[in-house]
């Protein structure tokens, strides 16, 4: 589960239409939200706060063995108008699971890009700044994040530490997308670390015909591009003072919105220098189920692993009551709440089912998701590897709380099966 900051920072960068899924870094996003999460061991208790749309603050406290925790405080120059109250939030919101991407969107219809067209808005670009104080240990963390133009976007993260061998460390990033393709280019002071990072989508490119929407766009592809995106790019960094370096690639195959079947997400990772080969397959078996597996495999060693995990949610009882509200909305002709006010529309039985899908009502579906949110209950998680290490996990919201419960068990390991057991909780207001 994504902590309170967390989930703020991922807010601003939606209210600012960046696009998280289109990096490379961000290729096998889905894979490490359903096989490497992280389980609690023992307690933890975080108090978290957006006292205005620009501000928020968060306490937490941690008690494994000692006791210690840490102070956070966030500032953004954009007002994030997000549910910040922690009987509010939706679970879908705060744990990671599937990625579901979406299509790729022009840079000249993101909704907060007017501010750099010559004669609108105000020029401004919006700014996060971000620090986290670990006590007692003094450790200090600290983030900057800036929107420099329509495609650019500047990350700044720096951490302060004794354990560390210069003191800390500060990490540069520039990234930029382009829908098309995306790059970024990192700095980092621990080894004068130099890199460069880049994705690459296949098929027709958005930016070519800015004059019809972007519903049209999608709806004139064809063949595979139409139901998916096959994805392609590759790293190279270097160590300027240990004289090292390292690249990979990588290759990626997701299904779209609009493919029909199950939504499902292929990755392949090449490392050449190592030898190291990392293929990945998620599919979402239903609106509740996520299946997951990841296959590692070394070509100079031949060593291998396999990896396999799952996600269940869990949906509240629903009143019945209110079933009919739902067969309503999805039922356009009927009683017009599916379709635009004061229009009747006589239905063509000459039409696709694509553009009787695209006619929906955008707004209703919207709508009908963020209802469907509410009744979700919790989830549960749990990996399991070829050693015999499992994860177990549950999260989910009783009364105005939010919790994670996690047991991580090692059967190699006969004298001490149990390698951690913990609970988080989290309250915001």
């Amino acid at each position: 589960m994504l902590g309170f900051m967390d989930y703020v920072q991922r807010a601003f960068t939606s209210a600012t239409a960046w696009n998280r899924d289109n990096s490379y870094g961000a290729l096998n996003a889905t894979a490490s939200a359903l096989l490497d999460f992280p389980t609690p061991n023992g307690l933890s208790l975080n108090l978290s706060s957006l006292a205005s749309p620009n501000i928020a603050t968060s306490y937490s406290l941690n008690g494994i063995g000692i006791l210690d925790g840490s102070v956070s405080y966030l500032y953004t120059s954009l007002p994030l108008q997000i549910a910040h109250r922690s009987k509010d939030i939706p679970l879908r919101h705060i744990i990671p699971g599937y990625r579901q991407l979406q299509e790729l969107q022009r840079a000249e219809e993101a909704s907060t890009w007017k501010f750099w067209q010559p004669g609108k808005g105000t020029g401004k670009r919006d700014t996060l700044l971000y620090g986290r104080l670990f006590l007692p240990k003094s450790h200090l963390e600290a983030l900057y994040l800036r929107r420099l133009s329509p495609v650019t976007q500047l990350k700044i993260s720096c951490v302060s530490s004794s354990q560390l061998r210069s003191g800390g460390s500060i990490l540069f990033l520039l990234s930029q997308d382009r829908a098309k393709y995306s790059t970024e280019y990192l700095y980092s002071t621990d080894s004068a670390l130099l890199g460069v990072r880049g994705l690459y989508n296949f098929g027709p490119d958005p930016r070519e015909d800015s004059s019809h929407p972007v519903s049209e766009y999608a709806a004139s592809l064809e063949g595979p591009s139409r139901y998916g995106r096959f994805s392609a790019g590759a790293e190279l960094y270097y160590g300027i003072l240990n004289k090292s370096g390292g690249m990979s690639t990588g290759f990626r195959f997701a299904t779209l919105p609009r493919h029909d079947g199950f939504p499902y997400t292929m990755t392949l990772t090449v490392n050449p220098l190592m030898g190291n080969l990392t293929s990945t397959y998620a599919v979402k078996a239903g609106k509740l189920l996520t299946l997951c597996s990841k296959f590692d495999f070394n070509v100079y060693s031949y060593e291998s692993g396999f990896q396999v995990g799952m996600e269940l949610w869990q949906k509240k009882q629903k009143d019945e009551h209110l079933d009919w509200v739902i067969r309503k909305l999805r039922e356009p002709g009927k009683s017009g709440w599916g379709e635009p006010p004061f229009e009747v529309q006589q239905p063509d039985t000459t039409a696709s089912q694509d553009s009787i899908e695209s006619s929906s009502n955008p707004r209703i579906e919207e709508s009908l998701a963020g209802f469907e949110n509410e009744l979700t209950a919790g989830v549960l998680k749990a990996r399991l590897n070829q050693d015999g290490d499992i994860g177990v996990l549950w999260e989910g919201k009783f009364k105005e709380l939010l919790y994670s419960f996690g047991v991580h068990i090692d059967f190699k390991q006969r004298e001490r099966i149990f390698r951690g057991v913990g609970l988080e909780i989290q309250y915001s207001s």
